[in-house]
């Protein structure tokens, strides 16, 4: 049964851009009429350090901000997150709650046995892909991944329309955003890499709906059921899961 609120885990590694996938997480579940609160938590500032961030979504106001400890969802960033404990969360699906989603980065399967009968005993849906390689082909860059992810939460909700997701991608890539000084230096390579501010733009958003599409038809495939009510777009039209797809 959809929840009126659900709360979303993002661990993975200092540099990958999970606090920026968690802010436009929020910023654009927040345009399609949602309450949103992102909020990142991580101890030394430095490239593959472990970090997490944090995006709670919800049809009524969210009062409560910190550590998420019973996520709805996960989705892991790096596989070192699971191999090498990497995460300031142990085993990496502690708190998950029931008919949840994890979504791994991530080549090949890095679950074992008793992960997999944990996870399947509470229904538990677990998309494991390489979103890496997916945003070196959609953009060019591995500095894309975390658009990846994004869309691929997206795609897996179905409450989210990818106008939204664009609106949320050009909030935090037009305005001065910075969470730290790790996120600032990383925008900054983002965009030497992307030498105008529109083809970064165009490149994150390719690279989001790509993923939102794969997801979306993954989630129709396994029968993962609706996690999140639809909420009530500015104009005041119902955008579920159905009507979200038929639209992109």
């Amino acid at each position: 049964m959809a929840k009126d609120s659900i709360k979303v885990r993002l661990p993975g590694l200092g540099g990958q851009g999970a606090v920026t996938a968690a802010h436009i997480a929020a910023t654009a579940a927040d345009t399609d009429g949602y309450y949103a609160v992102s909020n990142p938590f991580f101890g030394a500032e430095k490239r593959m350090a472990p970090s997490e961030s944090y995006t709670r979504i919800g049809t009524v106001p969210i009062y409560d901000r910190g550590e998420v400890i019973y996520p709805d969802i996960i989705m892991i960033f790096h596989p070192q997150v699971i191999t090498m404990g990497k995460s300031y969360t142990m085993p990496f699906y502690a708190g998950i709650k029931e008919n949840g989603l994890v979504i791994i980065n991530s080549d090949h399967d890095l679950l074992t046995a008793t992960d997999k009968k944990t996870l399947d005993d509470l229904n538990v849906k677990v998309l494991t892909h390489d979103f890496t390689k997916f945003a070196i082909d959609q953009a060019g860059t591995e500095l894309a991944t975390n658009m990846a992810m994004l869309g691929a939460l997206f795609g897996a909700l179905g409450t989210v329309s990818k106008p939204s997701i664009e609106e949320g991608i050009k909030d935090r890539f037009l305005k001065k955003y910075t969470a730290s000084g790790g996120t600032a230096t990383l925008d900054s390579v983002i965009e030497k890499k992307f030498k105008k501010k529109q083809e970064l733009i165009d490149k994150n958003l390719s690279t989001a709906s790509a993923a939102y599409d794969l997801t979306a038809a993954w989630a129709k495939e396994v029968g993962l059921e609706p996690i999140l009510e639809p909420s009530k777009n500015n104009n005041g039209n119902q955008i579920g899961r159905a009507s979200c797809r038929e639209r992109v």
